[in-house]
């Protein structure tokens, strides 16, 4: 099973960048997806998760309406829509996959993903 993440890149404060992960190896289309982030001396943080097969949503509250997670159910690929960027939004981002469902209040806990991606770098600067 493997994840692929990408589009990461340098943007300014106030831009906007898409990241997509895709999905490979098993089927995705009951699993929670999800994007976590991890900044230079930082421990890993949550993002955005959500059902591959739709539904419900999950944000950080320092993200909440200006990231939109999405996903491609067909494709095993979801999204993390980031706009507005800031400076603290600079990190690692990392896409992963629980391929069971979860209780919802559990998408937020790193340890109930099984399946991680390499990651991609988002700066933001100006």
């Amino acid at each position: 099973v493997q994840l692929q993440a990408s589009g990461g890149g340098l943007v300014q404060p106030g831009g906007s960048l898409r990241l997509s992960c895709v999905g490979s190896g098993r089927s995705f289309g009951s699993a929670v997806v999800g994007w976590f982030r991890q900044a230079t001396g930082k421990e890993r943080e949550f993002v955005a998760a959500t059902y591959m097969g739709g539904g419900d949503k999950a944000y950080a509250d320092s993200v909440k309406g200006r990231f939109t997670i999405s996903r491609d159910s067909a494709k095993s690929t979801w999204y993390l829509q980031m706009n507005n960027l800031k400076s603290e939004d600079t990190a690692i981002y990392y896409c992963a996959a629980r391929p069971s469902r979860v209780i919802f209040s559990y998408w937020r806990r790193s340890e109930q993903y099984e399946y991680w991606g390499q990651g991609t770098q988002v700066t933001v600067s100006s």
